[in-house]
């Protein structure tokens, strides 16, 4: 049975858990008024903070209490269990922002993340294919079949267009203007774009739309423009799925990501020469810089070759 003592100290836990799981919430809507985040950004900050917040339950503080030596001891454990730089960053970046917003309430009027230093990340440059594995991927669906009609037309958009996953399987018919050949995107801080989608993939998308879209959906209604087999909305897992198994199907050896088709466009239109202002609206950077990291991609291509043509120079 257990005792009086260890029923009081799970109740005093529970208790503290659910005054930072309130802190937590009252902030994430907070930053969602100012800023608008989109939903896999604030789960991400939530994860982040929510697994702070049971470390620090087991010595019966909330969130709010945490001091530098709690955050430095958190961290810690994490990198000794094999977190990478990146994501202790991240959670980093999750507290800070925290922190400055409980500050900002009057809760407290420390920071205790002001004194922690960020890990240093080399900056890793994206994974991208090359021309010839961009065709070898986006010839692999069987268009003869209406699901391999709507993912060939997946495929091509991407690759067309840059959009991000959560993007692409968001995308309704509204959004698409045939007559002036453009797909408006609502992104990142609920930011618009308008993007030119060429006349390849507005040729899958009207063929798509025309025949196969109606074989998937039978007698079900939906406004997303690329339904499941049930009807519903695609999910991010589902495509990725795809794109590994049309990725084997082509024969790609290069390692592949959800991003690899937005990877590929960047560095394409760089290195056929388009400024890198552009890209970074097509793209839907808010920050140059975020944009710059693709320069470096297309330079890196381009001495390789450099070096297939020329072994010796």
């Amino acid at each position: 049975m257990e005792t009086m003592a260890s029923i009081k100290s799970k109740n005093e836990t529970t208790t503290t858990v659910q005054r930072s799981e309130e802190l937590v919430d009252r902030f994430l809507d907070a930053i969602w008024m100012e800023r608008g985040l989109s939903q896999n950004t604030l789960g991400a900050y939530r994860a982040d903070l929510m697994t702070l917040s049971r470390g620090l339950a087991e010595h019966d503080k909330s969130i709010d209490q945490a001091d530098k030596a709690d955050l430095l001891a958190f961290i810690a454990k994490r990198v000794e269990s094999g977190a990478k730089p990146r994501s202790t960053a991240r959670q980093l970046s999750s507290f800070r922002r925290f922190f400055r917003y409980i500050m900002r309430e009057g809760m407290r009027d420390t920071d205790p993340t002001a004194d922690i230093e960020m890990p240093r990340i080399g900056r890793s440059l994206p994974q991208t294919l090359t021309e010839d594995e961009v065709d070898s991927l986006l010839n692999a669906p069987n268009t003869d079949e209406p699901l391999g009609h709507r993912d060939r037309a997946m495929l091509e958009i991407l690759y067309a267009t840059g959009l991000r996953v959560s993007e692409l399987i968001n995308i309704t018919q509204s959004q698409i203007n045939f007559n002036q050949g453009v797909l408006r995107i609502v992104g990142k801080g609920d930011r618009e774009r308008l993007i030119p989608l060429g006349e390849e993939s507005l040729r899958w998308i009207r063929e798509f739309i025309d025949g196969p879209r109606m074989e998937i959906l039978l007698e079900r209604q939906t406004d997303y423009l690329f339904p499941t087999r049930r009807g519903d909305r695609m999910t991010r897992q589902a495509f990725w799925h795809i794109i590994k198994r049309y990725a084997k199907k082509a024969n790609i050896r290069s390692k592949m990501s959800p991003h690899s088709l937005r990877h590929a466009f960047a560095t394409h239109l760089l290195n056929r020469g388009a400024d890198l202002r552009v890209v970074q609206l097509l793209l839907g950077h808010s920050d140059l810089s975020t944009t710059q990291i693709y320069t470096h991609v297309a330079r890196e291509r381009l001495k390789d070759l450099h070096r297939e043509h020329h072994p010796r120079g």
